[in-house]
């Protein structure tokens, strides 16, 4: 796959994020249009899968509902509230000194720079740009596995961490795409194209795709055959 592909593989893409269940953050940003707990459920996302993702912010946001309420709560509290999500116990941890850190550092606002947002406990790049992007609807890249994998696998690029990827795509992808690409690809990677058992043959992009490409290639080369 090419940059010069990407119109067509994106309205792809798009079909397919339109049929199946939206990434949950997405349906945060959708339900709540708040920044504050888009933040919060992107941190709670991280190494969890989406649906306990949504069961875990449901219970958290009948308890939460402004950054302030978090000093209200014992981290144990708050490590009852977010189990089971992934790295229930440190994340606890981070939002209940996210308050303290809003304040000192940034007045009570919810920053809108990635740079910004990457001075709050718990939250690294790939938070701060989907905040950016879904809370501000600021042209940011967010990066996750399904991301970087993707766009790999797909021959896009050749980087060896999502970190090289989203400067990547900072260089090369249209800026129209910045806002989508994340959430299209996320959709994609947990229907379709998974990390293992990509489901190639009913991909509708597979004539993009390097990995599909390459097969093919390999099986119509006399040289690879076995006698």
């Amino acid at each position: 796959m090419k940059f010069k592909d990407i119109p067509v593989v994106d309205k792809e893409l798009e079909k397919l994020y339109n049929k199946n269940k939206a990434p949950i953050v997405d349906l945060v940003t959708n339900q709540t249009n708040d920044p504050f707990k888009i933040l919060v459920a992107t941190i709670l996302s991280a190494r969890t899968k989406d649906q306990t993702t949504a069961f875990v912010v449901s219970k958290l946001f009948k308890k939460v509902n402004k950054y302030e309420d978090f000093r209200k709560l014992t981290v144990e509290e708050i490590e009852e509230l977010i189990f089971p999500a992934g790295f229930y116990h440190t994340k606890a941890k981070h939002l209940k000194k996210l308050p303290d850190a809003l304040d000192e550092i940034f007045d009570g606002r919810i920053p809108d720079t990635v740079e910004e947002l990457c001075e709050l406990p718990g939250v690294g790049r790939k938070t701060a740009n989907l905040v950016v992007t879904l809370g501000f609807k600021k042209p940011a890249i967010c990066v996750d596995v399904h991301v970087h994998r993707i766009c790999n696998r797909l021959g896009l690029m050749k980087t060896k961490n999502p970190l090289e990827t989203e400067m990547m795509l900072r260089k090369k992808l249209p800026i129209e795409y910045w806002e989508v690409w994340n959430s299209h690809l996320v959709s994609f990677g947990q229907t379709l194209c998974k990390p293992i058992n990509p489901m190639c043959n009913t991909c509708p992009i597979h004539a993009y795709c390097n990995r599909v490409n390459v097969k093919t290639r390999l099986s119509l080369d006399p040289s690879k055959e076995k006698f």
